[in-house]
């Protein structure tokens, strides 16, 4: 065999093992690239997954903030009508609830200037009329404070500004003086007082308050005659008395006048 023919076959596999070296190549780098491309299309699927998982969870997260701000807002405003506008009163009218502040306020207001009354009053009329006050306010207000508890209001204790004025300048007076201004104040207040409960036991709703004021309005109005009586009220017993007494004296000594007048006259024309 001649050299030639032995180099021909040698080429040959030469140029085929070059060609399937190339092959695998190409094939590896194919494959490199196959897997590439699905580690991206998995993490693509991993980073949307989570992207809709996040969504999910921000969606839950705000359909639970304005579900508890609903039930926050529907709580308030199930607190707010259950309070009837303050004072802690379940179920309580706005009428009842200014009734029973106002009483309550003007109770202690009796109670202290009863017990300044007693004290400073220059009629023995004006100083049993503030310890009447004293005790019946009293006794009315713990009633009032009882029933207020058990609907969980709580009352004022002590006395506002405005009525605390009323106190301070009838503490200042003495004599007569206070005597005359203690009794117009006491009908002023009882008038209102006796007007609001008998409104309050025919409109009012609450019905334990409405018994209260019911079962307190006879006292309440005994309160205002009484004051119309004491010396110093307008139309009271004291300055009719007076002015009574005034005008009989007077008409007396007139009378007796004209007559003694008249005696003299006649003794005189007699011969």
């Amino acid at each position: 065999m001649t050299r030639q023919q032995l180099t021909k076959p040698i080429y040959i596999w030469v140029l085929t093992a070059l060609i399937a070296c190339g092959l695998w190549v190409v094939a590896g780098k194919a494959g490199i690239n196959i897997h590439q491309g699905q580690n991206s299309n998995n993490q693509n699927g991993n980073q949307n997954g989570n992207s809709n998982n996040s969504n999910t969870g921000n969606t839950n997260t705000r359909n639970t903030n304005t579900a508890n701000s609903n039930a926050n807002r529907n709580q308030n405003r199930n607190a707010n009508t259950n309070t009837g506008g303050g004072g802690g009163m379940a179920g309580m009218s706005s009428q009842d609830h200014k009734f029973i502040m106002e009483t309550a306020m003007g109770g202690l207001k009796e109670v202290e200037l009863g017990r300044i009354a007693a004290q400073q009053g220059a009629s023995d009329a004006v100083k049993q009329y503030g310890q009447r006050m004293v005790d019946d306010h009293t006794k009315a207000n713990a009633e009032l404070m009882t029933l207020a508890t058990s609907k969980g209001m709580t009352l004022p204790t002590e006395l506002d500004a405005k009525h605390r004025a009323d106190v301070t300048k009838l503490s200042g007076l003495s004599g007569a003086a206070f005597d005359r201004a203690y009794a117009r104040m006491m009908v002023s207040d009882h008038k209102k007082k006796v007007d609001n409960f008998e409104k309050q036991s025919t409109r009012g709703r609450d019905p334990d308050l409405k018994a209260f004021a019911t079962t307190t309005l006879p006292t309440v109005q005994e309160h205002l005659q009484m004051a119309r009586a004491l010396p110093g009220a307008p139309g009271g017993g004291g300055d009719n008395t007076n002015a009574g007494g005034m005008r009989n004296s007077n008409t007396g000594e007139t009378r007796n006048s004209n007559s003694n007048r008249n005696r003299n006259s006649n003794n005189s024309n007699r011969p």
